[in-house]
């Protein structure tokens, strides 16, 4: 009798990208970073107060990442990843609203971005591509989807909490899709370094474009 196949569905690949995020961000800032073992569906992917941030990717399948942070979860982060790289505290920045506080959120979505596409290409066999990620200091909710139709599109909520029980959150839209494995393969082993070298190449290749269309984009989005 033949083996049983294996089903993984969009909520497997959420747990990957909640790995990525807990993964990239506790080693980033030498702290515990954990998410709830609680999903929750929504109807609707929003950027919220008061920092936002999203990224889009596509290729074996479509989707968007967006990370809310408040301005204490936010500045959290921030501190702890800049001590981490021995940045003296006096000259950190004070306010969430700094260029260098988004600046580094969104480097770090990157990073997460780019381990999740290393684990969905690792595991799943399934290539897919990120654009660079954009950060928004925000004071209203923000309608964010995107611009294609997506197969039955399913969304999810995820609540992660830092070391000192500050609050921020990752939502994910993504088709509706399973994976099923016909028969047992060797994983190939997998190279940390050559993946980030993958990740900087595809972000050079990309902020370019990115740039020219990033004002209307936040035109459309009222910003």
């Amino acid at each position: 009798m033949a083996a049983k196949s294996k089903t993984l569905t969009t909520d497997d690949i959420l747990v990957l990208l909640c790995g990525s995020v807990k993964k990239v961000l506790t080693t980033a800032t030498q702290t515990d970073i954990n998410y709830s073992p609680m999903v929750q569906k929504i109807t609707r992917t929003c950027l919220r107060p008061d920092i936002g941030c999203f990224v889009i990717f596509d290729g074996g399948f479509s989707g968007l990442v967006i990370m809310n942070f408040c301005a204490q979860s936010a500045m959290e982060i921030y501190r702890a990843y800049m001590m981490s790289m021995g940045m003296p505290e006096s000259e950190l920045a004070t306010q969430h609203t700094s260029d260098e506080v988004g600046n580094m959120l969104g480097e770090l979505m990157n990073q997460i971005v780019g381990d999740f596409t290393g684990k969905v290409g690792h595991e799943l066999m399934v290539s897919i591509n990120q654009n660079q990620p954009k950060m928004l200091a925000i004071n209203k909710e923000v309608l964010v989807s995107i611009d294609t139709n997506l197969d039955r599109a399913q969304a999810r909520r995820v609540s992660f909490t830092t070391e000192r029980r500050s609050v921020f959150y990752m939502e994910l839209a993504m088709d509706k899709t399973e994976f099923i494995k016909l028969h047992d393969f060797e994983l190939e082993e997998v190279d940390p370094d050559r993946i980030v070298e993958e990740v900087s190449q595809r972000t050079v290749a990309t902020t370019a474009r990115d740039d020219l269309v990033d004002q209307d984009l936040l035109d459309e989005l009222g910003i």
